[in-house]
């Protein structure tokens, strides 16, 4: 009886043994997609025929632990195709890693019974909490933040690939190759970079800085690695759901948890969860119009808060968007130790550009952010947020070992080959031949490195009018190889008929770049036109060039002294003052009293001289910059208004200046989201000069007498119609992004967008300064006046369609007062052509 007890003991001990060691089986792994070669989080991965399973972490691992028998394994992902591999029988612990190719993004079908959809309750608990959860609600945060981005050209065809300069790097391509695996695509790495920043933001007054730490970049075309590093640091990688809106490449696309969510979203509750007190919750979601900048995609949330503990948000060529296959952004969420707020921690975005044509290749923009070491509640002092983006002064001083205890995750073998294969990619011919052309294409200047100087801008080169004839022209600038501190420039042209030569010069010094504080001196001599000076125009480079051809109207000859100082006093707060010298020399029939005061005895002039002191002071609070080589560039300044503020006084007799005056002028401009409705522009400008000057000194509104749409003209008023020296000028543009046409069945798929214009310009004229120009001139001939504004404002509406065959503009535009001027028109329909994203 021992022996038969004994015996069922140990083939009870070894039967627990074994289904122990049964139960002790494990699968580890790795899910990638074999586009990207980037990790896939929240995957679903799933033992067949068995409750055994997991989700990916963020960077795409997974682990099983399961009881034999098992077959395969499936993955399966919303917008992927489903994919299986075998298990290996008998073995204990084994990697499968998967590389899933994208498919339908596309959700599970909703069926709703009676009652209300279960998860509208979730989204109404979500946006009533947004406020609390929202990190930007705290009054003061920091973290230190990991960020890695990388380009790739992807989608070789094999036209791309057969092409004489493709195949020149085909050696390169095949190594890239050997490490993506049999699925993988093959893709070209053109960039990498790293980063590691620490980030500091106050909530009152609104304020955030990032001191970038180290850099690491490689990429095809660099010139200038401290404006790079500015780039891939943390502030331009930043996504926030809480916000009604997320501007991603200059678009607004609404958030799933906006406030308006049932506007633009479908929602399924598709799993739930017990944490303990309550019950996590998997919502999924898609645009109800495909063609809205919406995403499609899921989310978990916390059911204690109703915070976000995941985001999956994708959006699909469906969208209006133009050169986008697809944009998607994934990002985990923790909750700080000692504190409810959950915080991001770790984003992925991808970019994928489409081909233009069937021959060209795509292009995919990766973004990786980690960000750690979270500190609340810590404000630092107003000052030390003046600089918005700063690089430490040894922000290129690092080595492997720095690297590694960085990354919150090691390079991965295709991320480390990446880097060598730029650096063989940059010094091929070919290549840097492309890079060449694009920035001159980009920059319109052309480098010469053996002498430090660009030579352009290509759009000046040449031009045609009725003074000069054919005008030939050609300038330069020197580059930050000829020095970091001084920057020279200058032109020289001529034309055929006159056969004048015109030129200018300039030198400008950088006295210091935090604060930025620049100065400079510049002369010129050069045929203008009244109504089209540089600073009438404006940054309009295009429309610039444009008015140097056809009929020169009301020309002159002008030389000009300048010198300048300006600098940024706060963040956000600029001023700068100029001390200007210029003469006027008419090539048109003009003269002026130069004793208004005693009537028509008064003696009679043509030329003048004025000395101008210029005093601005300009207010952007949330404009971010970034230096280029030895230029500032500015980032925009979100949805926040810009206001600047201008005083010219004119000094009699200074330099011989003939004249003593004042002028006062106001702006204020900015764009901002309507709500569902689109996007909304506003320029209003309010200006005086209480002084008695000829009317060439006096405002003259931009007019535009040209084919094309210009954005800050007024585009069927004549060059130089009316002047003023007491005026108002607002343009309003609003842009509906698809709002209306989006909804029309026959025309959503053209993707066109609906936009209104509006101009108004009032103003009047002293009678003081109509009184100083007289009838006649020297010789009794008749002089040619000007025209002035009476009690009705002038006014032009138009309507238009943006993105036609996504280059295109069409606007029309109605002229609605002063009809009866001298050659001008009620209608008409102006074009234009850009890139539009």
């Amino acid at each position: 009886m021992k022996k038969i007890l004994l015996l069922l003991f140990v083939v009870e001990l070894v039967s627990s043994i074994k289904i122990h060691a049964q139960t002790n089986h494990t699968i580890k792994g790795r899910i990638i997609d074999a586009t990207t070669g980037d990790p896939v989080p929240f995957a679903n991965v799933g033992i067949k025929a068995s409750i055994s399973g997991a989700i990916t972490d963020f960077d795409g691992f997974y682990t099983i632990s399961f009881t034999p028998p098992a077959d395969s394994l499936t993955v399966s992902y919303v917008g992927y195709a489903t994919k299986s591999k075998a298990i290996m029988a008998g073995v204990a612990e084994q990697t499968i890693d998967f590389q899933i190719t994208p498919g339908a993004l596309q959700l599970r079908e909703v069926k709703i019974f009676a009652g209300e959809n279960p998860a509208f309750a979730i989204l109404r608990k979500i946006v009533l909490n947004k406020k609390r959860n929202n990190i930007e609600n705290v009054n003061a945060y920091q973290y230190t933040s990991y960020n890695k981005i990388q380009i790739d050209i992807d989608n070789l065809s094999e036209k791309f690939r057969n092409r004489k300069a493709v195949k020149k790097m085909t050696h390169i391509m095949d190594q890239y190759d050997e490490v993506k695996g049999e699925d993988g695509e093959t893709i070209i790495p053109i960039f990498i970079s790293e980063s590691v920043s620490d980030v500091f933001s106050r909530n009152n007054p609104k304020k955030k800085k990032e001191i970038i730490n180290k850099t690491k970049v490689s990429g095809v075309g660099l010139t200038d690695g401290s404006f790079v590093s500015q780039v891939v640091g943390s502030s331009f990688q930043q996504y926030n759901f809480y916000e009604n809106w997320l501007n991603i490449l200059e678009k607004d696309f609404v958030s799933p948890i906006s406030d308006s969510w049932k506007l633009y979203y479908d929602y399924y509750l598709a799993d739930s969860v017990n944490n303990g007190d309550s019950h996590d919750y998997l919502i999924e979601f898609e645009p109800r119009q495909k063609q809205d900048l919406a995403f499609r995609g899921s989310f978990w949330v916390d059911g204690v808060s109703f915070a976000l503990t995941q985001m999956d948000a994708t959006v699909s060529r469906d969208a209006n968007l133009n050169f986008i296959e697809k944009i998607k952004i994934q990002q985990s969420y923790e909750q700080l130790d000692e504190q409810d707020a959950w915080v991001p921690s770790k984003t992925r975005v991808l970019i994928d550009v489409e081909e233009p044509t069937v021959q060209a290749a795509g292009m995919l923009l990766k973004f990786y952010s980690a960000n750690s070491d979270y500190v609340v509640g810590e404000p630092k002092p107003n000052g030390f947020y003046d600089t918005a983006i700063e690089l430490k002064e040894d922000y290129m001083d690092h080595d492997s070992t720095y690297w590694q205890k960085s990354r919150p995750e090691s390079l991965t073998l295709p991320e480390k080959l990446s880097f060598q294969l730029i650096d063989s990619l940059k010094v091929l011919p070919v290549v840097k031949t492309y890079t060449e052309i694009l920035n001159i294409f980009v920059n319109g200047y052309k480098k010469i490195d053996k002498w430090n100087i660009d030579i352009g801008p290509y759009l000046f080169l040449y031009a045609n009018n009725t003074i000069e004839g054919n005008r030939f022209r050609l300038g330069f600038r020197t580059d930050p190889g000829f020095s970091r501190k001084w920057i020279l420039h200058g032109y020289g042209a001529i034309g055929t008929k006159d056969k004048q030569f015109k030129y200018g010069a300039g030198v400008d010094y950088i006295f210091s770049r935090k604060p930025w504080t620049i100065g400079g001196f510049s002369y010129s001599k050069d045929l203008e036109r009244l109504g089209l000076a540089t600073e009438t125009i404006g940054s309009n480079t295009l429309f610039g060039a444009f008015s140097r051809f056809g009929n020169l109207r009301r020309a002159y000859w002008q030389e000009d002294y300048s010198m300048y100082l300006k600098r940024e006093l706060v963040k956000g707060l600029s001023g700068s003052i100029q001390l200007r010298h210029r003469n006027f020399k008419p090539l048109f029939p003009f003269v002026y009293r130069t004793q208004p005061s005693l009537g028509e005895d008064s003696p009679l002039q043509s030329n003048y001289d004025v000395t101008e002191l210029n005093m601005e002071t300009r207010f952007a609070r949330n404009e971010t910059f970034l230096q280029n080589d030895n230029e500032r560039i500015s980032m925009g300044n979100g949805n926040s208004p810009i206001f600047t503020l201008r005083y010219t006084l004119g000094i009699k007799n200074l330099i011989s200046s003939d004249f003593h005056y004042h002028k006062f002028s106001f702006n204020a401009k900015q764009s901002f989201r309507l709500g569902a409705l689109g996007r909304t522009e506003y320029n209003l400008t309010l200006g005086m000069i209480p002084s008695t000057i000829p009317y060439t000194l006096l405002y003259t509104p931009l007019g535009n007498e040209s084919l094309f749409y210009v954005e800050n003209a007024f585009n069927l008023m004549n060059y130089f119609e009316f002047i003023s020296d007491k005026y108002a000028t607002l343009s309003v543009e609003h842009n509906f992004q698809g709002f209306i046409l989006n909804r029309i069945p026959a025309i959503k798929k053209l993707k066109w967008r609906l936009l209104a214009t509006g101009k108004v310009f009032y103003g009047n004229v002293s009678t003081a300064n109509k009184n100083i120009i007289p009838t006649q001139d020297l010789d009794g001939n008749l002089m040619p006046t000007f025209n002035y504004l009476g009690n009705t404002p002038y006014v032009e509406l138009g309507y238009g369609v943006d993105n036609i065959f996504k280059v295109g503009r069409v606007d029309f535009v109605h002229r609605l007062t002063y009809l009866k001027n001298t050659d001008v028109s009620p209608f008409a329909v102006k074009i234009s052509f850009w890139f539009n994203l």
